[in-house]
C-alpha cells in the first residue's frame, strides 16, 4: 500500500513540474533606463586637447542607431571623425580624431540620441563631448527657433549654422565654405542652441542642407536667414524661416519624344520661356507647345517633319538666352488619346474638362451633347487652355443631378488632322446638403491677403483673395478636415512670394489658423482669426 502512495506521489509530483515548466518565464520588467556613462578618456570638457583618441565608457553594451542623421560635429572638420562601433555593439565608443585641430577653438561633437543600449536601445539623451585645443572652454550660446516659411511644420534635421563675420566675410560664403559653428534641430523639435561659442559678430542661418556638406546649395536646399548680423553674448531668441528659392531659369537639352515632338526640360520658371527655330521654314510649317502636368517640360509639336539629321533652337526667358542643337531621331508617331479629368462625381465649383494626348486643334460642339437624366438638353459653352490642351464645359450644375456627355466622329481634330471615334461620358452631382461650409473673418489683416484652405496632406483646396476686409466663405466644400491659412500678398500679384538670401528678401508672411477645421456635410462653419502684428 505504501508502495502505491509513493508511486502516486511521484506522479502527481511530475505533473505539477511539467505544469510548473510549460510557458516561459516574463522576464522581469522592461529596462526603460538609459546606458550610464562611466568615465571619458580624456575627460569631457579637456582643454589643450592634443589627443588623437577618445573613448567613452558605459556601464553596459551601446550602439550608435542613426548616427549619419543625428551627429553633428561643431566647428565641422574637413576630415570627418572615424566613429565606432559601427553595426555591433561595445561597452565604449572610440572616437578617432582623422583632422589637424584649428588653435584656441573649442569643438563640440554632438551624438544627439544615436548612442543607444543594445536590448531595449533606450537612447542616452543628446550626449555632447567638448574639448579645447586652447587653455578655456568657449561657454556662450545662440537660442531660437526654426519654422517653414509656406508650411505648417517645419523639416526634421535642420542644420542651424554661425558664420563668424570677419574681415574675410561675405554674404556668398555660405555657398562654399563650411560654417564656423553648427547645431542640428533633429527629428522633433523646432529649437535650436548653438553652445560653446566664442563671443564675436556672427551670421545666423538655418540650412535644410539635403548634401550633407554644410553648404548651402541653391538647387536642393532650403534657406532661413536673419534679416542683420547678431553679436554673441546676447540674451535675444532668434527666429528663423525656412524657404525654398526660385531657381534660377535654365534650359535643359532637347529630347525627341516622338515622331513630331520634342521635349524641352527646364529648372525655375517656365511662364515666359519662347522657343524659336534659328532656320527659316516653309509658309506650310506650323507648331504648338504644351506643358507637361507634371514635369518641368515644355512640348513642341511641329508639322511636316524635318527632314534633316539635327537644327538649333533659341530658348529665351526674359534675359536668358541659350541655343541648342537638337539632333532627330527616328520614333513612333503619338497617337491621339482624350481623357475626362473628371468622372463619376463633380463638385459644383468644377468644369466638366477633356483633355487630350496630341493637341487640339478644332472643336465641332454641334457633335458634342450634354443630357441630365431627364435626356433634357443642357446648354454648354466650351473654354480652351492652350498650355496643357484642354476644353472645359461650363453648365449650370444643377444638385442630386446626372449628366451624360456624348461626342460624335469628329467632335475634336487635333493639331495632326487624327479625329476622335463616338465617345460617352457620365457624371453626377450630389445634394448640397452633402457638402459643407466655413466662413472666416479675420481680425488685424493688413491687406491684400490670400485665404487658403489645405488638406493634411498640404495641397490648396480652395482659395479666395480680397484686397480689403471682408468675410471669407467657401461654399460647397468636401466634407473632411482642413487647415486655413492666411498669405500676406505684400506686392499685390495675387500669389505667396519665396525669399531670396543674397538680396535680403525674406518670404512673404504666412499664418496658419491654430486649429483644424472639421468641416462636416450640412453644417456651416463661423470662425474668427486673429492676427497677431
Amino acid at each position: 500500500m505504501t508502495f502505491i502512495k509513493n508511486c502516486l506521489y511521484l506522479l502527481l509530483l511530475i505533473s505539477v513540474l511539467g505544469c510548473a515548466n510549460r510557458g516561459r518565464p516574463s522576464g522581469g520588467e522592461i529596462d526603460t533606463d538609459p546606458p550610464v556613462i562611466l568615465r571619458t578618456v580624456p575627460e569631457n570638457f579637456t582643454t589643450n586637447f592634443k589627443s588623437k583618441e577618445i573613448k567613452i565608457y558605459f556601464d553596459e553594451f551601446v550602439k550608435l542607431k542613426n548616427l549619419q542623421q543625428q551627429l553633428i560635429v561643431s566647428p565641422p572638420m574637413d576630415n570627418a571623425p572615424e566613429i565606432r562601433p559601427l553595426g555591433s555593439a561595445n561597452r565604449y565608443i572610440t572616437i578617432k580624431i582623422k583632422d589637424t585641430l584649428k588653435e584656441n577653438t573649442t569643438y563640440a561633437i554632438n551624438f544627439g540620441q544615436s548612442i543607444v543600449d543594445n536590448n531595449e536601445e533606450n537612447p542616452y539623451p543628446y550626449y555632447r563631448y567638448v574639448f579645447s585645443t586652447g587653455s578655456t572652454i568657449d561657454s556662450l550660446s545662440v537660442k531660437g527657433v526654426v519654422l517653414d516659411a509656406e508650411n505648417r511644420e517645419p523639416d526634421t534635421f535642420v542644420s542651424v549654422v554661425l558664420y563668424e563675420v570677419d574681415s574675410t566675410y561675405t554674404d556668398s560664403i555660405v555657398y562654399k565654405e563650411k560654417p564656423k559653428y553648427i547645431t542640428n534641430t533633429l527629428d522633433s523639435l523646432t529649437t535650436f542652441s548653438i553652445d560653446n561659442i566664442k563671443a564675436g559678430t556672427y551670421r545666423l542661418i538655418a540650412l535644410k542642407d539635403e548634401n550633407g556638406n554644410f553648404t548651402y546649395q541653391q538647387k536642393t536646399d532650403k534657406i532661413g536667414f536673419y534679416d542683420t548680423f547678431i553679436t554673441v553674448p546676447n540674451d535675444s531668441l532668434y527666429t528663423l524661416k525656412l524657404f525654398k528659392e526660385e531657381t534660377p531659369f535654365k534650359a535643359l537639352k532637347s529630347k525627341q519624344i516622338a515622331e513630331k515632338r520634342i521635349a524641352f526640360p527646364f529648372e525655375g520658371d517656365y511662364k515666359d520661356m519662347e522657343i524659336s527655330l534659328v532656320e527659316k521654314q516653309s509658309d506650310s510649317f506650323s507648331y504648338r507647345i504644351t506643358k507637361d502636368t507634371k514635369t518641368d517640360t515644355l512640348y513642341y509639336w511641329y508639322k511636316p517633319k524635318f527632314e534633316v539629321d539635327s537644327t538649333l533652337f533659341i530658348v529665351k526667358n526674359k534675359t536668358y538666352v541659350d541655343t541648342l542643337n537638337h539632333k532627330f531621331r527616328a520614333i513612333k508617331p503619338d497617337s491621339l488619346t482624350i481623357n475626362a479629368l473628371q468622372t463619376g462625381t463633380i463638385n459644383f465649383y468644377s468644369d466638366f474638362t477633356l483633355e487630350g494626348s496630341i493637341p487640339f486643334e478644332n472643336i465641332d460642339t454641334s457633335k458634342i451633347k450634354i443630357i441630365d437624366k431627364d435626356s433634357v438638353d443642357v446648354p454648354f459653352e466650351v473654354k480652351y487652355d492652350s498650355l496643357f490642351n484642354r476644353y472645359a464645359f461650363p453648365i449650370d450644375l444643377e444638385e442630386d443631378q446626372k449628366y451624360s456627355v456624348t461626342l460624335l466622329p469628329e467632335a475634336l481634330t487635333d493639331f495632326y488632322e487624327n479625329t476622335n471615334d463616338t465617345i460617352f461620358y457620365n457624371f453626377r452631382t450630389k445634394l448640397e446638403s452633402d457638402y459643407g461650409a466655413v466662413r472666416m473673418r479675420l481680425v488685424n489683416a493688413k491687406y491684400p491677403v490670400i485665404v487658403q484652405l489645405i488638406d493634411e496632406r498640404g495641397e490648396v483646396k480652395f482659395e479666395r483673395k480680397a484686397d480689403k476686409d471682408q468675410p471669407f466663405d467657401f461654399r460647397q466644400i468636401d466634407p473632411k478636415p482642413y487647415y486655413l491659412r492666411v498669405i500676406f500678398d505684400a506686392n499685390g500679384n495675387g500669389k505667396w512670394d519665396t525669399g531670396n538670401y543674397l538680396k535680403g528678401i525674406q518670404p512673404e508672411r504666412i499664418s496658419y489658423f491654430p486649429a483644424l477645421l472639421d468641416v462636416r456635410s450640412g453644417w456651416d462653419l463661423v470662425e474668427e482669426f486673429i492676427l497677431l502684428d
